[in-house]
């Protein structure tokens, strides 16, 4: 505790309020937190991406900072792409194909996201930050980030959440998230993570060996810059020779990637070798949206990361969608809605040919959830629609198809997906298709989708 408090008092720039009249100081320097267990640090130079993570008392540290796409931080995708704000500027050629990109450390540029306010209570940070577009040359996203930090033992838990404020309205496509971004120094190369059929059973983790070569520009990196997995445990880490080293757990996330880049097992948090990792979700952003995820990053020898995960995570989830608030990270093809925020009930306009509703990553046992739940209403001038499924691990989907009503009433339909054949072992996505008569204006209101029975 007493070095906490030292820590607190000697790095807060912050505690140095101006006199009344005089500007407000820029945020600057690091703050720390400290348990005895671990120690985290944020740069408040650099949008308050945190810079600093290692074991009470050592100096060994973990994260990478070779340039300020790096760190742990924020980052958001979203059209158009490539994205030229009204500024007139252009984006880096390397990085024209990622589009509209804030994050929280600052642009490819060296321009550093700025830090507008920050907490520090000695068991809790909270910082806000006006972020960069990163393909950019000193353009502020139309936006802000939040961040709060607290340890609990070996353990940092983060919730972190964007306030869009975006004066382009359009409803883009959506786009994986990172959530978040994370990169190690070069000790740390060795990437683990568990993405088998057999989830919380002890079976063997599989090791990650994608590596960058980074003279090699990323959007011509054959198979891409990283390597992605279905990790059915949620949670993936970065460790030394010895399997020391930093896991992250986001619930309910499965898609993820990750890899190292450089030369494996060399270089400090300035130097260019790092380890990647980022649990990714697609999402849409509408231009108003203010959206929220949680992770807790694990310090230990991996066996602790991975039994702390099997204490804290669901083992079992089972599909189950309620739309009163938000989208539950649904997402449209051929289709559009009214936007954030979803009040009670989400309502689709079919736009295209082929309109289809498609549901998160997600893990479940065929067996444990034989019917399809289905609370809704079309307007779509079609009496039918279907339920589809995606197989996990590479089996085989399908789809059910069933009788709707389309007159715009809420009904429940129970969709009996047993009944298919291939409806059998592990599955990782639902969808929905309503089927239109092709007239303007059609649509589908959907209220939940799930194995649960609204009306029993």
């Amino acid at each position: 505790m007493k070095r906490a408090l030292s820590t607190l008092v000697s790095t807060l720039a912050v505690l140095c309020y101006p006199a009344l009249g005089e500007p407000q100081p820029k945020f600057s320097g690091m703050s720390y937190l400290d348990n005895g267990v671990v120690r985290i640090g944020i740069n408040l130079d650099i949008g308050g991406a945190i810079t600093y993570l290692s074991k009470s008392g050592s100096d060994e540290n973990i994260i990478n900072s070779h340039d300020w796409g790096r760190q742990i931080q924020m980052s958001f995708y979203s059209g158009p792409a490539p994205y030229y704000p009204d500024s007139g500027k252009k984006p880096n050629k390397h990085w024209t194909f990622i589009g509209w990109n804030p994050i929280q450390s600052g642009d490819t540029f060296n321009n550093p996201s700025e830090v507008i306010e920050h907490r520090n209570t000695g068991t809790e940070m909270y910082v806000k930050c006006i972020p960069m577009h990163w393909p950019l040359d000193n353009e502020p996203g139309q936006c802000t980030f939040e961040c709060w930090l607290t340890l609990v033992d070996n353990t940092v838990r983060v919730r972190s959440q964007i306030n869009n404020a975006r004066e382009d309205k359009t409803q883009y496509k959506a786009r994986g998230q990172e959530l978040p971004a994370v990169y190690t120094n070069g000790a740390y190369y060795r990437l683990l993570t568990y993405d088998g059929d057999q989830p919380f059973s002890g079976a063997p983790v599989r090791r990650i060996e994608k590596v960058w070569d980074t003279s090699i520009p990323p959007a011509e990196a054959p198979g891409g810059p990283w390597d992605h997995w279905y990790a059915t445990e949620n949670w993936a880490a970065l460790v030394r020779d010895d399997g020391f080293g930093l896991g992250i757990w986001t619930p309910n996330t499965f898609d993820y990637k990750g890899g190292f880049a450089g030369t494996p097992g060399s270089g400090g948090a300035k130097d260019a070798p790092t380890g990647y990792i980022s649990p990714t979700r697609r999402e849409i952003l509408d231009h108003n949206i203010q959206y929220r995820y949680d992770y807790t990053l694990i310090v230990g020898q991996l066996d602790e990361i991975r039994a702390y995960v099997y204490d804290h995570a669901a083992h079992v989830t089972l599909p189950d969608y309620t739309f009163e608030h938000d989208r539950q990270s649904w997402t449209l093809t051929d289709a559009k809605d009214q936007g954030w925020p979803i009040k009670d009930q989400w309502t689709v306009t079919l736009t295209g040919e082929k309109p289809r509703l498609v549901g998160p990553s997600a893990n479940w046992e065929a067996e444990d959830v034989p019917t399809i739940y289905l609370r809704a209403a079309f307007d779509t001038g079609s009496t039918s629609a279907s339920i589809s499924w995606e197989g996990a691990q590479g089996r085989r989907g399908g789809q059910v198809r069933f009788d709707v009503i389309p007159d715009g009433i809420v009904r429940t339909y129970a969709v009996p997906l047993f009944e298919s054949e291939n409806y059998r072992g592990r599955c990782s996505r639902l969808g929905l298709s309503p089927s239109t008569d092709g007239e303007a204006g059609r649509s589908v209101t959907v209220y939940r989708i799930g194995y649960v029975d609204p009306s029993a």
